[in-house]
């Protein structure tokens, strides 16, 4: 359980911060900005989920990957190491990327099949999970740049790309399982 019984520490006012490990990093620091990225992606399915409240089953997915970006963003908080002990250290396992995969596919099986792009619109919650997965895919980038320079899990990354597809499929199922998706038409403004 974690307890915070002060919200403020004044000890960020000179722009450094410290990781979940107690090292002491600038809050430009690349670790930062991965998971500062995913708190972001966390509170757009927040305001997502005012949205979705009367598809149960979708709401019921949403929060409970709002609970995995918590355990993302503790991941992400905290440097890998070679002795870690597995029992102590939060990570993203396989098992919750597996579980992404089969809420993509249970969602994707009832979908009409796609015949163009599909533009961030339709529902109110469609547009929220469009913007939802661009903050995503931002938080990616960030994670894959981190990991470029620095030891970042696997499973990691990869809950992040599917967390971006699953919101995809899921803003589709919003909009009336594609039937009201907004459609690209390329070119459609040129004169």
């Amino acid at each position: 359980m974690v307890v915070l019984n002060r919200i403020y520490t004044r000890t960020g006012d000179g722009g450094a911060t410290r990781l979940a490990n107690g090292a002491q990093v600038a809050k430009t620091d690349l670790r930062v900005e991965a998971y500062g990225a995913v708190d972001e992606t966390n509170a757009c399915l927040g305001l997502t989920r005012l949205h979705t409240a009367g598809d149960a089953d979708l709401d019921r997915i949403l929060g409970r990957i709002q609970n995995d970006l918590f355990d993302l963003g503790a991941d992400l908080a905290c440097p890998p190491s070679p002795d870690e002990d597995p029992m102590r250290v939060l990570r993203i396992s396989d098992g919750q990327v597996e579980r992404l995969e089969r809420e993509i596919d249970g969602m994707n099986a009832a979908l009409a099949p796609l015949t163009s792009f599909v533009l961030p619109g339709g529902s109110a919650a469609a547009a929220a999970l469009h913007q939802a997965r661009t903050v995503c895919r931002r938080a990616e980038r960030a994670a894959v740049a981190l990991a470029a320079n620095e030891p970042v899990g696997a499973p990691a990354l990869k809950y992040l790309n599917r967390l971006s597809d699953l919101l995809f499929v899921a803003s589709r199922r919003a909009n009336g399982n594609g039937a009201g998706d907004v459609l690209w038409v390329p070119g459609a403004n040129r004169g």
